[in-house]
């Protein structure tokens, strides 16, 4: 029975096909290398190539492998061939597919199917439908395996999907290439302007990069202080499971603290009296000070009025001082993370109160520190505002999938 997709672009009508993938492509294992074959010789597509890409081309293969001619003959990847992922350990990723667009052929491993061009169709097309739930569900339902899955030659050929007529394809293709580079263009622009801060602070802290007051003049010299000079220590809440209720008090943790923002995906709620914890204030510095993962000691976020108020757990500890706003963006530096490292508890991922309130800190005027703090905010919401960008383009383009195909 033929099916139509909710989305259509009005020259088009009548139903999609049903066709099995045996009917395009002509499905071959990849070569099983040894490891002294690997690192030179022909590009070699591997899963990652085919997990980390939309497309794969001719440059973005990771891999090479040393192999006769007639070998990579044998096992070559041309244009508008599909590659994939022949096992996983789980089943959402079994069968995961990419295809090639590149003139120039490769070839492939072991833990790779080939589908080889063989039927006609558009590559993108087919490319973005293989990607699509309805695809997804298709092979990994027909996937094999108990602690790991497998896809075979002839899962993949039964698979049926439904099909447009190939200027149909042509057309959805090029509609969602074109969201597709909408996101990449707002992915390189918001990678540009964290590169532009980067580059920034590492100028404004180390005094470099100056401001000057509203005749022109420089603001005085910047001082040296430790931040135990400048602010304080709040320490958290200690608690234990049986305190844990839905209808308590919010306590953060260090999970709440993502991306240096406060968020309330994963919350726990704890009974305790008003009175019997330290609340967070508005513009303290929440930090994690203990976690299993070394590399999570020493986030922050800055605290905000929805906020206020609430509770936070005895791994974290909270910075307050006056000069909060400028310090926010100093434990973004280089020299706070590796002040963070250099204080790590030799066998416990933590730092204490009293080591943080050694951490020197450069301390230009009051006047100064608010320039330098507002021109970081403007860019930190400027970088905010592509990923909320970002972020809506990808949901739109998740729409899309879900109505353009059958």
């Amino acid at each position: 029975m033929s099916k139509v997709p909710k989305l259509r672009f009005k020259e088009f009508s009548g139903g999609w096909e049903l066709k099995k993938l045996s009917q395009l492509l002509e499905f071959k294992n990849g070569i099983n290398a040894s490891k002294e074959q690997y690192g030179s010789g022909f590009k070699f597509i591997n899963v990652l190539d085919i997990l980390n890409n939309d497309f794969i081309t001719h440059d973005l293969i990771i891999g090479s492998v040393d192999v006769d001619e007639s070998v990579f003959e044998k096992y070559s990847v041309n244009y508008g061939d599909i590659l994939f992922q022949r096992s996983s350990e789980t089943r959402e990723e079994v069968g995961t597919a990419c295809v090639y667009l590149d003139s120039k052929p490769a070839t492939f491993g072991g833990f790779v199917i080939r589908g080889k061009k063989i039927g006609e169709y558009d590559p993108m097309f087919l490319n973005k439908l293989l990607k699509t739930d309805l695809s997804r569900n298709e092979i990994t339902s027909k996937s094999g395996g108990s602690t790991r899955y497998n896809v075979g030659q002839e899962t993949l050929s039964s698979v049926a999907l439904p099909f447009p007529s190939l200027p149909e394809q042509q057309k959805i293709a090029s509609f969602l290439s074109a969201v597709d580079e909408k996101i990449q263009q707002l992915t390189r622009k918001k990678e540009w302007l964290e590169q532009y801060k980067k580059g920034v602070m590492q100028q404004l802290f180390s005094g470099k990069l100056r401001f000057k007051d509203e005749n022109g003049k420089p603001y005085p010299k910047w001082e040296e202080k430790r931040l135990g000079e400048i602010g304080e220590i709040v320490s958290g809440l200690t608690y234990s499971p049986d305190d844990v209720n839905e209808n308590g008090v919010l306590v953060l943790r260090s999970s709440n603290v993502q991306g240096r923002r406060i968020v309330f995906d994963d919350n726990v709620y704890v009974n305790v009296n008003q009175g019997d914890f330290n609340p967070v204030q508005e513009d303290d510095i929440l930090i994690c000070v203990r976690n299993g993962s070394r590399d999570l000691i020493g986030k922050n976020a800055i605290i905000n009025k929805e906020s206020d108020g609430l509770a936070f757990g005895a791994f974290m500890t909270v910075f307050r001082s006056k000069y909060s706003k400028y310090l926010f963006h100093f434990f973004d530096t280089d020299s706070y993370k590796k002040a963070v490292h250099r204080n790590l508890g030799a066998t416990i991922n933590s730092i204490n109160g009293s080591d943080l309130k050694k951490f020197k800190v450069p301390f230009p005027s009051p006047e100064e520190q608010q320039k330098i703090a507002s021109f970081l905010t403007a860019l930190d919401a400027k970088i905010e505002s592509v990923a909320t960008q970002i972020a809506h383009t990808q949901t739109f383009k998740k729409g899309l999938l879900q109505q353009m195909f059958v």
